[in-house]
């Protein structure tokens, strides 16, 4: 005779595993945390601020 198995169960971990994938997915695609975000942005704007700081007047004017 065959294994028996509960078809609930089966289904509901094939649901978590489906899930699972996705959520795989969704990190690859969108990657990084809100504090990894305002971390980048907050270097971006200093390495900005260094560079203005810099500059000579009117020669990299837009």
């Amino acid at each position: 005779m065959g294994e028996l198995i509960n078809l609930n169960k089966r289904r509901k971990r094939a649901e978590r595993e489906r899930k699972a994938d996705i959520a795989v997915a969704n990190r690859a695609r969108f990657g990084r945390s809100k504090a990894e975000r305002d971390l980048v942005e907050q270097r971006t704007m200093r390495e900005t601020r260094l560079l203005d700081q810099h500059r000579i007047d009117g020669e990299d004017t837009p």
